[in-house]
């Protein structure tokens, strides 16, 4: 059984990985977070994978608070650029495979297609998608061996994320106002969950991907808040606002629509719709 490391293991997708893995008798999933592995020790990082076979690491770790990064960039740097260069520089002496989990904020707002893999418009307007960024192009630059999946739009029933503030917020409030002009595609954890398990199979030595993973379809925030009162059926009325109307420290992309096909070649799945997952997802959530 190949043995896998999880950095960053309580997070949304950390606990998503945890769930589904149990039912895999192919790998065995050592799960850490900041208590059991600083990524943004090279030292800490040796010191931890020493000894230990492992087969690959999956880096779920990230800062992910992208308004607090304006003015927290030195923390958001370590965690999403140091930290991707550390586990690449690491792993690679040991022969060791990274899957590394990025963002549709290392793209700029000039879009209105889905945007490929390999689009080389990676302009971010933000210090989380630049330090985002960053990371990735030290895992390219370090490592002989690895697959980067960049999402979006990321949910499920655990952690905070938009669709549990919606529940909570639409039980409180009789109206709730919700950005309409920025458009991508939810993301269930669990499914991206497990095709990070999938991608595990194709991983071998002098593998060098760059891929897309969401949902099916795509909606504005403000459909996706629609559709969770809808299918819950809570009684808040959802107003359409544009983003200027919404204060926020970082700027977000106006279109995250991400193109999917190279996954879906590469590993050979299906995605489900993102109004599917959301059923699924909703049903967990009590």
């Amino acid at each position: 059984m190949k043995k896998i490391l999880v950095t960053g293991g309580n997070g949304q997708l950390g606990n998503s990985l945890r769930k589904v893995s149990k039912d895999n008798a192919d790998y065995e999933f050592v799960f850490t977070d900041y208590h059991h592995l600083d990524i943004t020790s090279k030292e800490d990082i040796s010191n931890f994978l020493e000894g230990k076979d492992f087969f690959a690491i999956i880096n779920c770790a990230a800062y992910t608070a992208v308004d607090q990064a304006e003015s927290d960039i030195e923390k958001a740097r370590e965690l999403n650029s140091m930290g991707p260069l550390n586990l690449a520089i690491e792993s690679e002496k040991r022969g060791i495979g990274l899957i590394h989990i990025s963002t549709d904020y290392v793209f700029g707002n000039t879009k209105n297609t889905p945007i490929h893999p390999l689009d080389t418009d990676t302009i971010p307007n933000s210090i989380y998608g630049m330090t985002k960024l960053e990371g990735e192009e030290n895992i390219k630059h370090n490592h002989s061996s690895y697959i980067i999946i960049r999402t979006a739009w990321l949910y499920c029933e655990f952690g905070n994320n938009f669709v549990k503030s919606m529940l909570r917020i639409g039980n409180e409030r009789e109206s709730l106002n919700v950005v309409y002009d920025q458009v991508g595609s939810p993301t269930y954890a669990i499914d991206l969950a497990n095709v990070i398990i999938r991608a595990l199979d194709i991983l071998k030595p002098m593998t060098k991907e760059v891929v897309h993973y969401t949902n099916e379809g795509v909606c504005s925030w403000y459909d996706f808040a629609k559709k969770i009162m809808e299918i819950r059926g809570i009684n808040c009325v959802i107003n359409p606002i544009v983003s200027q109307q919404y204060s926020a420290a970082a700027p977000r992309p106006s279109y995250s629509v991400l193109d999917k096909q190279p996954i879906k070649d590469l590993l050979l799945i299906t995605i489900p719709h993102w109004e599917d997952s959301l059923k699924e997802c909703l049903k967990r959530i009590k």
